[in-house]
């Protein structure tokens, strides 16, 4: 019996007929690209470590000057460790951060270029203002939840009233700042996922546009939950523009409907 030769990968697999192995090994080759690049970051995130650490702890120490009742020793601005080899921890974590922060035009490229084979010719144009609208976004959230700290850090380490002052761990203190910048981050790209949804046809700006009194209550509850603080000027200042980045959602998927039906 004479075995036929393997036919070779066919470019035309790439919009949207490749097999699960294919799409295991393309996740593969991306994931590596991904880790290499976190690599190459972490190297200028090491130097930069004592700026980055200085500028997160700016929010704390300008907390501890304007209420200096709340701070255990006057005078001093520091944040603690209690295991032996939490300082290298700390910093591994934190150069991390950095790092991937500083990787992430390079993880968002890999991760539209997964995407691609499920997608038409014209809507892979798309993958410059992808990128660049996620990246925008994202250090918009990221520059909001930044500023909203010191009003989040006066509302949580003042709830338990006078007497009572915080000594803080740098770590617990570090994860708590990622936290609220990758959540207002995040939350900031609530355009771009419901774009891409209407382009891979899950949602309609129709459907969209019928969710919109249910979408003002989620995004109303969703920014109550995340916001440090419980004033409502921060909360509206993250739900209004959640808001009109749904809208303007809708009228991008419009868009998008109205070129593929002329084409």
């Amino acid at each position: 019996m004479k075995l036929l030769p393997r036919r070779p990968r066919s470019p035309e697999r790439r919009t949207g007929t490749m097999t699960l192995l294919d799409h295991l090994e393309e996740l593969r080759k991306r994931l590596v690209v991904v880790l290499i690049a976190l690599a190459v970051c972490a190297v200028p995130a090491w130097f930069l470590y004592e700026p980055i650490k200085t500028l997160l702890e700016e929010p704390y120490c300008n907390f501890l000057k304007e209420n200096p009742a709340f701070n255990p020793f006057p005078g001093e601005c520091n944040l603690y460790f209690s295991g032996v080899i939490d300082a290298f921890s700390i910093k591994i974590r934190l150069v991390l951060y950095l790092g991937l922060a500083m990787a992430l035009p390079v993880v968002l490229y890999e991760l539209w270029m997964f995407i691609v084979p499920g997608l038409t010719d014209k809507e892979r144009r798309y993958s410059v203002p992808f990128i660049a609208s996620s990246l925008i976004l994202f250090a918009a959230g990221a520059v909001f939840a930044y500023l909203a700290l010191p009003r989040g850090l006066d509302f949580l380490l003042g709830f338990a009233g006078e007497g009572v002052v915080p000594i803080l761990y740098f770590d617990r203190y570090v994860s708590f700042v990622v936290l609220v910048i990758l959540a207002f981050g995040l939350s900031f790209l609530l355009p771009v996922l419901l774009v891409f949804l209407q382009m891979v046809g899950v949602l309609t700006p129709q459907t969209l546009g019928a969710w919109r009194r249910w979408a003002i209550l989620a995004i109303v509850v969703f920014a109550a939950v995340i916001t440090p603080t419980g004033d409502p000027i921060t909360l509206a200042a993250l739900a209004v523009p959640m808001y009109l980045f749904y809208e303007a959602a809708i009228i991008i998927g419009r868009i998008i409907r109205r070129g593929r039906t002329t084409d």
